[in-house]
């Protein structure tokens, strides 16, 4: 039996960050993380797309509003501090025609009620910034977008964590519970507070501790293609408008820290929650569960699941997702995307019964346990100021 005062269940940017919050308010306390990698950052935390958001997608009562401005400067903040790769090249979200202006004034405004710093320009001010942009009359710049290596970025939080003797235990995957006594692979854990930051399977554990049952994680898998054009071939990302009644963001041009670009991503529904590559990390029991959920959403989601699912899965022929990204700028040619990058997969949780994808960051807890059940993008960009959130949500938990 292994007594800690706060057990965290997930070794990624969220599971880690708020490990270092529970561990500078509480100095004196016993904070251990237990994941079931080998290493950090095998799954959304190590293989999402390294941007750096500002925080202007979203409607201002919203909690990824509240967090993205102010996690973006934290987290540039703490990759400076550590000299780490950071390339601050902001970005530029266009129209492709006129139907898409009234969108980008959306956005403007959201920005302005979040606090980002972001501006109206014109074709020719956008192509000032990046030569090789397409855009239709107007275009967004948001110079405070920047990208980073989520792998080097988690390894500093580690570092941090193990510095200020917080325990990570890794190998160690949660198998069952009975109130906070808790079983993971060779462990028994006699917990004060349980955090479940466990994303792929956020739902699942909070399901064992009586929490989130009207949710369940829907997996959503990302691909990027990246180019053989040299070092520098774009100045900046290049999005396109969104729609704004989903939580993805459309095909887009992104600039790596190190200045090589890639397109993408896809978000093409996923079979099981491990689905990288081929049958790798297959598993009967989820791809039950996702295809019957799939197919009532094909039916009956608020967001036209059957059109999107048909769209994305289109994406997996290469010269489809080439010709996406053609009207964000000149010169993306097949040619120069051949190769594919490493896949992500999105933790998106699924509304039972509305049949909806959330769109806000959703938790749910107690005096004894907390879960993270929607932490997906921007959650790295957030993971500072959201952390620290979330522990005071626990506290007031831990109060009431």
């Amino acid at each position: 039996m292994k007594t800690v005062d706060y057990l965290i269940i997930g070794g990624g940017i969220i599971g880690i960050t708020v490990a270092l919050a529970l561990k500078r308010r509480h100095p004196a306390s016993s904070v251990c993380v237990i994941d079931k990698e080998a290493r950090l950052g095998m799954h959304g935390s190590g293989r999402n797309s390294g941007v750096i958001h500002s925080g202007f997608y979203y409607s201002a009562n919203s909690l990824k509003a509240r967090f993205t401005r102010d996690g973006n400067r934290a987290l540039k903040d703490f990759i400076r501090e550590r000299n780490l790769p950071l390339n601050e090249c902001g970005k530029l979200v266009i129209a492709k025609d006129e139907s898409e202006l009234p969108v980008l004034d959306e956005l403007l405004q959201r920005g302005s009620a979040n606090g980002v710093e972001l501006y109206k320009i014109s074709a020719e001010e956008a192509r000032e910034i990046e030569p090789r942009v397409k855009t239709y009359q107007n275009a967004l710049w948001s110079p405070s977008t920047a990208t980073a290596d989520p792998v080097i970025v988690l390894e500093a939080f580690r570092q941090e964590a193990e510095d200020r003797g917080i325990e990570l235990l890794m190998g160690e995957a949660f198998e069952q519970c009975d109130g906070n006594r808790v079983w993971s692979t060779s462990e028994v854990f006699d917990a004060g507070y349980v955090v479940n930051a466990a994303g792929l399977y956020a739902d699942r554990i909070a399901h064992a501790f009586g929490f989130g049952k009207q949710y369940m994680i829907f997996p959503f898998k990302g691909l990027y293609l990246k180019s053989t054009e040299p070092v520098g071939s774009f100045k900046t990302n290049i999005y396109p408008v969104p729609d704004l009644r989903n939580p993805f963001l459309g095909v887009h041009v992104t600039v790596t820290v190190d200045g090589h670009h890639k397109i993408g991503p896809t978000a093409i529904p996923a079979f099981w929650r491990e689905q990288y590559k081929g049958f790798g990390n297959f598993a009967w029991n989820e791809l039950f569960q996702i295809m019957i959920q799939g197919s009532q959403m094909m039916v009956h989601s608020d967001f036209d699941f059957r059109r999107l699912a048909y769209e994305e899965l289109r994406k997996y022929q290469r010269s489809h997702l080439v010709a996406l990204s053609q009207p964000l700028a000149t010169g993306l040619k097949p040619e120069t995307f051949t190769q594919w990058g490493p896949s992500g997969i999105r933790a998106q949780l699924l509304n039972l019964k509305t049949k909806s994808l959330e769109m806000d960051f959703v938790y749910e807890g107690d005096g004894r346990s907390f879960h993270i059940l929607n932490s997906v993008s921007p959650g790295w960009t957030c993971s500072i100021p959201f952390s620290d959130y979330l522990v005071d949500q626990m506290e007031a938990s831990t109060r009431a």
